[in-house]
């Protein structure tokens, strides 16, 4: 399994609207980030991943699961994009902050650092835990 975040405004996207969306999922369309769109590709059913509202909040605020594997993008014209299809599974119990994330020695290397504009990002297994941990999960979904 591996482990992603996925970045989204709030007043485009947001955890309420995701969750609300149920079992089904929503497409996560859009991105046009050939960086971005290849992590997308290389994302297995069942994948994992953290739902970060950008902009203001700066939060990871839920966990969601890949539900369909990457395929054409249906809003790209080009033809060059996929998207994947994502699930909610959980709240974070306690939100954490960009903040939280700098000031965490060991997750000086994580992608939200140093590649903080790109929307969809690979977080390793080790990252995961001590995510899962400053959110407050007692176990990592």
């Amino acid at each position: 399994m591996a482990y992603w975040l996925f970045k989204s405004e709030p007043n485009t996207w947001s955890w309420e609207q995701q969750k609300a969306r149920g079992d089904k999922g929503e497409p996560w369309n859009g991105v046009r980030n050939y960086q971005a769109n290849n992590n997308m590709k290389a994302m297995k059913i069942g994948d994992k991943g953290f739902f970060y509202h950008s902009v203001e909040q700066k939060a990871v605020v839920g966990v969601v699961e890949v539900c369909k594997e990457h395929y054409p993008d249906h809003t790209d014209e080009s033809g060059r994009f996929g998207m994947v299809e994502i699930r909610a599974i959980a709240d974070v119990p306690k939100p954490f902050t960009l903040a939280d994330v700098k000031a965490e020695p060991r997750l000086q290397d994580i992608a939200l650092l140093k590649q903080s504009r790109l929307s969809v990002q690979p977080v390793t297994a080790e990252e995961w835990k001590i995510l899962c941990a400053m959110g407050g999960f007692k176990k990592a979904p």
